[in-house]
């Protein structure tokens, strides 16, 4: 465990301050995220953990050129290439497409597991439709994990695959894809229900409350049995 370089008091400390990390992010606080990812790379800067976790708050926050400096600093850390994703995203991020798209090609990819690549898979098919490179796009997202069955963790992927057909004017396979990816979708992370209603032509319209009894399905009342009207001798 990498917080076994630190003294046991220190240790114990770092832990809890990375475990409010997560904890913050999962509830979208993200100022308060950052307060304790900070403390915890003050108390150990050079455990890739923290680092990692003072990355991430970056990233979720749009800092982009903190989140790459801090996951460059863990993979010289730990020498590990398992962030390469986030930093190809991070570079697109910046606008920097070329180098996006250089560093998703680099040797360090082939380390990557295959969680890793379909993460990458859908982070460069976006670096390519903001070139405008539809096709590109599709083609990006072709990696093996496609094939695997919904309930195999690639909801994702078979999203994002959807997505890309859709920009291709392929509404038909489109449909096929978002079906897949509602299927394996079972913490609700995308709105492929949403966009599956959309190719399906479905809306649905507020109508407001009725104006009259016609509006809900009510026959108005004939006008010899309204209450008292036009009775003879009612008040006028």
């Amino acid at each position: 465990m990498q917080l076994r370089t630190l003294s046991k008091e220190n240790a114990e400390g770092v832990a809890k301050h990375l475990v409010m990390v997560a904890v913050f992010l999962e509830a979208d606080e993200i100022d308060a995220a950052l307060a304790h990812a900070e403390t915890a790379v003050r108390r150990a800067g050079r455990v890739p953990a923290a680092r990692e976790a003072l990355g991430m708050v970056a990233y979720r926050s749009g800092d982009f050129a903190r989140a790459l400096t801090e996951f460059r600093t863990v993979r010289r850390l730990s020498g590990s290439s398992h962030l390469l994703p986030l930093m190809v995203d991070c570079e697109r991020g910046l606008g920097r497409h070329t180098r996006a798209l250089e560093l998703a090609a680099s040797p360090e990819a082939k380390d990557l597991t295959a969680a890793e690549r379909v993460e990458l898979a859908i982070v460069v098919s976006g670096v390519r439709r903001d070139l405008d490179q539809p096709d590109a796009a599709l083609l990006a997202l072709q990696v093996p994990e496609l094939a695997r069955g919904p309930k195999a963790g690639v909801h994702r992927l078979h999203y994002a695959y959807g997505d890309a057909l859709v920009s291709l004017g392929r509404a038909d396979e489109a449909r096929e894809w978002f079906l897949r990816a509602i299927e394996g979708d079972t913490e609700n992370e995308t709105d492929a229900v949403e966009r599956l209603e959309e190719l399906d032509g479905v809306a649905f319209t507020d109508l407001g409350p009725a104006e009259d009894d016609e509006a809900v399905g009510v026959a108005p009342t004939p006008p010899d049995e309204q209450d008292g009207a036009d009775e003879p001798g009612s008040p006028t």
